[in-house]
């Protein structure tokens, strides 16, 4: 098979699951009970642990190094970023991609694959997300399983450290609109906000999809009994791909197939930025796909998108 041929079913096997509103999970343990997931579109594979080769003036929670491939990858104590007592055992490494960034993730036993539909995630109670906000969302299984989704962004920026956002060029007046986006992560909230406010734009903001609609669907009936055309009050829509209760694909499929929101451009704002979910996001209509967190290129793609 080739290339193009791989990454076409690769599109149409994400296009099938987003489309429905699920996702897959990965499951694993770092406690004798707790049980955690991470998306598998961030899972590039996953291997018994070895040994890891020590390094000098790593950040907590970083246990060393290890090369896979050629690369040369850091392993991250997933129990020590949750501050929890790893099970006995060798465990695995979960190694992960996302946001531009590749490590392993050390983790006690790896269970199975589960898919889960979006309606059944929410977000998690404060008491449960944790001082790190490393909790993104709560699903039950059938039998009653809870498990906990990981924020792995939000735990990689506390073990990394958070990129600096630039000084950013304050948009014309004349071409500043304001900016809706919709994201669980409050990590990415900060972040966007950080680029609107040194753009000088005005925005409102959803922490999930189902938030995101019902609101934008307000902003939509009011504009249309007032008579006039929302693309002048609402300038951009910038979604995450994973949010609880209705994810960006689904959210991006409402806002196209509404007449109402005509000539308003949806920009995807995600850590999942494969060639494949860039593909899944220009199926479902998005204007741009930009991927977290990248603040120069996502207040470069907004200022296009507005005419600046």
């Amino acid at each position: 098979m080739s290339g193009s041929q791989s990454l076409m079913r690769m599109v149409d096997e994400k296009t099938r699951l987003a489309g429905s509103n699920k996702m897959e999970l990965l499951l694993f343990s770092l406690g004798p009970r707790e049980t955690f997931g991470i998306n598998v579109f961030k899972v590039r594979e996953v291997r018994e642990a070895s040994e890891v080769t020590p390094a000098p003036n790593v950040p907590a929670c970083v246990t060393g190094l290890i090369s896979l491939r050629g690369a040369i990858l850091p392993v991250i104590d997933l129990a020590c970023c949750l501050r929890m007592e790893r099970s006995a055992g060798r465990g695995r490494f979960v190694i992960t991609e996302f946001s531009g960034h590749t490590q392993a993730f050390h983790v006690g036993e790896v269970d199975r694959i589960v898919r889960v539909d979006w309606e059944h995630v929410r977000a998690p109670q404060a008491m449960l997300a944790g001082a790190s906000g490393a909790v993104t969302a709560i699903t039950e299984l059938d039998g009653g399983k809870l498990v906990s989704i990981l924020d792995v962004e939000q735990i990689l920026a506390d073990v990394m450290g958070e990129q600096e956002v630039p000084t950013l060029e304050p948009i014309d007046p004349a071409h500043a609109a304001t900016v809706f986006f919709a994201d669980d992560s409050p990590l990415a909230r900060k972040k966007i906000l950080e680029v609107l406010d040194g753009m000088k734009l005005p925005h409102q903001h959803a922490t999930n999809g189902r938030e995101a609609w019902e609101r934008l669907s307000r902003l939509a009936s009011q504009a249309e009994a007032e008579g006039v055309a929302l693309k002048t009050r609402l300038g951009i829509i910038l979604v995450d791909a994973e949010m609880p209760e209705m994810d960006g694909y689904v959210l991006t499929r409402h806002v196209k197939g509404d007449r109402r929101f005509d000539g308003i451009p949806v920009v995807m704002h995600s850590s999942l930025s494969s060639a494949a979910n860039v593909k899944l996001g220009q199926q479902v209509g998005v204007d741009a796909y930009v991927a977290k967190f990248k603040p120069e290129d996502l207040a470069r793609t907004l200022a296009g998108l507005l005419g600046a």
